[in-house]
């Protein structure tokens, strides 16, 4: 079958892509946003992507097409494909109907953490033998690929609450039938599609109730907002995970001095959580992947013996490099939550030394302002703070910042940005550059224009 791709370069579309391609389809795409690291995945594939959205790139007519949840009505691929008739579906129904029905699924559900906590749970049953299918978000380091169909039983997904596709408005997550559903936090996000918190609940109730009684629902102890879903029915076995007193599976305090993570089972049993990543956000990623994998096949033990060796996923706090003494890092983070915890996790890490922050607000949330009141306070742990902001946003961007002082900029344009880190940067330094995007590469131009004037630049 040929099966081509509309929006092949988003994250989820490319893990649709290799695993297509595993069960033996030929596979080709288009897109018209195109950046790393899935494009070039992509590319090393060998998998053909057409730029743009043009008619003629579904002739000769494909068997089937993918329409990713980008496009929408008035696409010149999506008015071609309904009129000619072509048979098309979303990511989220096909992976369920192909793959997904005839397996045990692991789904990673919630506002934040779910790319790093799907990556742990595929590498903890991966380190077991389980030899599992996995889509993840991201590209994981252990596997190098954000999805494969595997050989074993059990699949795991990283579960998004964002909508299906234009003739589908439910959530993605409410397609994948899962037997583990790990719910990591719910706030507000999306405000594209959604009007507020409560929309955001009432489809992670939905998936909620798609959860088999003998199956089990994996909740944070610690977020009321999961309380409150799980308030409005729960028809399966529960574990829960947190910090708090209560939790079935709680990460304990940190004794000074002593280093590491520890975490209490719920058979009262203490044991080290040995994670390599950076954070308190990140061991409580960590252990929701052993309560999961607990809720599924494997025993805590087993879990935990895979924690030391997980590479962490790319564009996750991922160490880019160095250049001019200073640190380079790149991540992920869109949202005052996610901004707030990675720039707490690198300030530990970093100790006395300088915290440069520079982001792209570039969501649709972001960029429509729903999380302006929040941003001086996420960036409150930053020594430095560097925020692009073109003249298309729609919000104030100085005055949003502007109880962070001087130490705070909202520059027009990635130049710019990169004019005030060549003044700024010195040796010592951690620069943190933060979108959901490519930023226009502004993570490699930054290497190589802060290694221009010094020697000693290595790479990672």
């Amino acid at each position: 079958m040929h099966i081509h791709i509309l929006g092949i370069c988003g994250t989820f579309m490319g893990g649709i892509a290799q695993i297509a391609r595993e069960l033996g389809h030929r596979v080709t795409g288009s897109d018209a946003n195109v950046y790393p690291p899935i494009s070039t995945y992509l590319r090393d594939a060998d998998i053909e992507i057409a730029d743009g959205y043009r008619p003629e790139h579904l002739s000769p007519r494909p068997d089937l097409v993918i329409v990713g949840n980008a496009l929408s009505r008035g696409n010149p691929a999506v008015e071609h494909l309904l009129n000619e008739r072509i048979p098309f579906t979303s990511g989220p129904a096909w992976l369920a109907e192909a793959v997904l029905r005839h397996r045990r699924v692991i789904a990673v559900a919630g506002t934040h953490g779910k790319t790093t906590t799907t990556s742990l749970l595929a590498w903890m049953l991966e380190h077991a033998g389980l030899e599992p299918g996995f889509l993840v978000g991201g590209i994981p380091k252990n596997f190098d690929c954000p999805a494969r169909l595997g050989r074993g039983g059990w699949f795991v997904i990283e579960a998004d609450e964002y909508d299906t596709a234009f003739f589908d408005k439910r959530s993605k997550f409410v397609h994948y039938l899962p037997w583990v559903l790990l719910v990591n936090n719910v706030e507000f996000d999306h405000a594209d599609i959604f009007p507020d918190l409560a929309a955001i609940e009432t489809q992670f109730h939905h998936v909620v109730r798609t959860v088999p009684g003998l199956g089990c629902v994996v909740a944070n102890h610690d977020d009321r907002n999961v309380a409150d879903v799980l308030a409005r029915g729960c028809w399966s076995r529960r574990a829960t995970f947190g910090a708090g007193e209560g939790a079935d599976w709680r990460l304990l305090p940190r004794v000074p001095n002593h280093g590491g993570y520890r975490l209490a089972a719920p058979d009262g049993t203490t044991h080290a959580l040995p994670t390599p990543l950076l954070g308190d956000h990140n061991a409580l990623n960590a252990l929701a992947a052993v309560a999961a994998a607990a809720a599924g096949p494997l025993a805590p033990e087993v879990a935990l013996r895979a924690l030391p060796e997980f590479a962490g996923v790319k564009r996750r706090l991922e160490r880019l490099g160095t250049a001019r003494g200073a640190v380079l890092y790149d991540d992920f983070a869109h949202h005052p939550t996610a901004i707030a915890a990675t720039i707490a996790a690198l300030r530990e890490h970093a100790g006395r030394a300088r915290v440069v922050a520079v982001m792209e607000p570039r969501s649709n949330t972001m960029r429509g302002g729903a999380h302006q009141a929040g941003l001086a306070a996420a960036f409150a742990g930053a020594d430095e703070v560097l925020v692009y902001a073109p003249p298309s946003l729609a919000w104030d961007a100085a005055a949003a910042l502007g109880p962070l002082g001087s130490r705070a900029r909202a520059l027009p344009s990635t130049e710019a940005v990169l004019d005030a880190l060549d003044v700024m940067v010195t040796a010592g330094d951690h620069v943190l550059f933060m979108s959901n995007g490519g930023f226009e590469n502004i993570h490699q131009r930054a290497l190589a224009r802060l290694a221009a004037a010094e020697p000693g630049t290595t790479a990672p």
